[in-house]
């Protein structure tokens, strides 16, 4: 849990800190790095940690989680309970890439690597398909949804990274690629503080958003371990999926918030949700860390 702490807080600290001071430099910097950093560190990342038997059911189950997550949401009860639409879709949708794939590289081996990437993608396509329907009430045009799809960077990182891993290049370019992809993650969470060091400071609109905090932060992840330990998978992918499961809220939630017509009534509650639920997860991860090492020692 140390190095966790070590790999989280000193770069979303530092980065909250630049923020305050220059608040224009993550909009200087967020272009260059999704364009160019993010697919280059995953590229590296998929080819270190390679393709195994579990990733399919790391697809599978972040559909149904992520998928079947949005759905209840939508439910009377649900929207009682989360009166907002950003916080239904804040519940749900984690801040995989940025937060989550960093926790993966600090707490798991390279081989659970790519069962976390395979649930960030899963998670990244049913973000931006759903994702707009939610908040806007309109339902995406194929073409416009491809198009986003293709601009995200880990759909990119894979198109690129398939035909490496079968190519006799892998290693040496998964080698020559382990630092830069290290070096992207850092600044990533660089990147995460600087948003967050925004939000401090701006009214905090309390109704749903508890709710919204235990479902994606205690809820999801818990969810996610008793269906992996019933199920008997493999205690590395069990690990990968329940801390995917625990990242905090994503930050295309606040995108997706900020674009859509109901921006003064949707955006206030998306950026309480994201700065709340990053603050909280740097206590709530490592004791689900904790929590899937005693599980494992008592196998």
């Amino acid at each position: 849990m140390l190095q966790l702490l070590l790999e989280l807080a000193p770069c979303l600290l530092c980065g909250m800190a630049l923020g305050r001071v220059w608040p224009q430099l993550p909009q200087r910097l967020a272009p260059h790095l999704l364009r160019w950093g993010v697919p280059i560190s995953l590229v590296g990342l998929l080819l270190k940690g390679g393709v195994h038997s579990g990733n399919l059911q790391a697809a599978l189950f972040s559909l149904g989680l992520t998928g079947g997550g949005l759905l209840i949401t939508q439910r009377a009860c649900s929207q009682r309970l989360l009166p907002r639409r950003s916080l239904q879709l804040g519940a749900v949708v984690g801040n995989t890439t940025y937060f989550g794939l960093p926790v993966a590289l600090a707490l798991l081996p390279p081989e659970a690597l790519s069962f976390s990437i395979t649930y960030d993608l899963v998670g990244t396509l049913v973000t931006w398909s759903l994702g707009p329907l939610l908040l806007t009430g309109e339902r995406a045009r194929p073409l416009q949804l491809l198009q986003q799809l293709l601009r995200t960077p880990v759909v990119q990182a894979l198109l690129v990274a398939l035909p490496l891993l079968l190519s006799p290049w892998r290693t040496p370019i998964a080698t020559a690629l382990w630092w830069p992809a290290r070096l992207v993650l850092w600044l990533m969470l660089l990147l995460v503080g600087m948003r967050l060091g925004l939000l401090v400071g701006q009214r905090i609109e309390a109704k749903g958003l508890r709710p919204a905090l235990l479902i994606k932060l205690l809820g999801l992840p818990l969810f996610t371990l008793v269906v992996t330990q019933s199920l008997g998978w493999a205690p590395l992918l069990r690990d990968a999926l329940v801390l995917q499961a625990a990242a905090p809220t994503a930050m295309s939630v606040l995108l997706l918030a900020e674009a859509s017509p109901q921006k003064s009534r949707e955006s206030l509650p998306a950026a309480q949700l994201v700065l709340w639920s990053t603050l909280f997860s740097l206590i709530s991860v490592p004791l689900w860390a904790w929590l899937l090492a005693q599980a494992t020692v008592a196998m």
